[in-house]
């Protein structure tokens, strides 16, 4: 089991609290991201026993609404800090994400758009790559 850095935040936040944002590390299990399809938007907080909780967009209907990467985190985080019930989470050992931003209530910011454009591109998202590491929603 891998630990995650001491910056990525822990347990659950409320709403407009911080979460960090997460993209699939190429040596992810493959069943993992399976779930991770369609350039999901991953955020999620670290747990005391050194996994990570997470939860995702993937856009699986097709709604018109969630066609950018940052639309999809933007649901996935009011999920989260909403304790809304949904298929889109999990508990996975941190060495299957890469940390790469935050959000914290209508704000983005990415710090690797580097990997984050790298995820995008493999699971055939890239469209959706924001033009900046600041996003306001």
């Amino acid at each position: 089991m891998a630990i995650f850095g001491p910056d990525t935040p822990m347990e659950r936040p409320d709403a407009g609290g911080r979460a960090a944002l997460f993209a699939p590390n190429p040596q992810a299990d493959e069943a993992l991201v399976a779930a991770f399809n369609n350039g999901s938007g991953i955020t999620g907080f670290g747990n005391h026993d050194g996994t990570l909780t997470v939860y995702f967009e993937n856009n699986r209907f097709r709604d018109a609404g969630l066609t950018t990467w940052a639309s999809k985190v933007f649901k996935a985080y009011g999920r989260m800090v909403e304790r809304m019930p949904t298929v889109n989470k999990l508990v996975c050992d941190a060495a299957n994400l890469e940390h790469i931003g935050f959000i914290q209530g209508t704000e983005i910011l990415v710090r690797d758009m580097q990997n984050l454009e790298a995820w995008l591109k493999r699971s055939g998202a890239a469209d959706s790559m924001p033009e900046q590491a600041e996003i306001r929603g």
